[in-house]
């Protein structure tokens, strides 16, 4: 049942009753799969993809490399729990290469975001250092490419 899950992360607001149809089961069987994924951990939530430069919303993103020393007998799980606990903390990635952590953070300024990093995960316990990027644009974000114009391929027929 990859393919339902997949259906389901490029649209979840497809109803089971559409779900059946689109994948020739029954809308029973659809329901109680996605009852069985929901309550296995599989389907961990639903979510709405915004793109907030549309609105009067002021915020900026940042993508935070976090470098740290790995914990006795529970590795950087310790304290990438305790990071993600923050509000501003939006997504914790444990990455490969020249850094331990990618955060993904969100405040309504760069002060915020600055005044985050350093007075929350800086004194972070185990936190040796930290680079800041700030996201300028949003090209593209789970698959869903942001403001892209359509372009007439029709030529001009003069």
């Amino acid at each position: 049942m990859d393919r339902l899950l997949k259906i389901l992360e490029d649209d979840a607001t497809l109803t089971p009753t559409q779900l059946a149809v689109m994948m020739g089961k029954e809308e029973g069987d659809i329901r109680a799969l996605i009852e069985k994924y929901e309550s296995d951990g599989v389907i961990v939530g639903y979510k709405t993809l915004i793109d907030w430069d549309k609105t009067d919303r002021e915020y900026v993103t940042a993508m935070i490399e976090v470098k740290m020393t790995p914990q006795r007998d529970r590795g950087f799980d310790r304290i990438a729990e305790k990071i993600y606990q923050y509000p501003e903390v939006q997504s914790v990635y444990l990455m490969s290469g020249g850094f331990d952590l990618c955060l993904i953070i969100e405040g309504r300024t760069m002060k915020e975001v600055a005044y985050f990093v350093a007075q929350k995960l800086a004194p972070v316990e185990a936190v040796i250092s930290t680079a800041t990027h700030f996201v300028l644009r949003k090209y593209k974000d789970k698959g869903v490419v942001y403001g892209a114009e359509e372009i007439d391929e029709r030529g001009n027929c003069n």
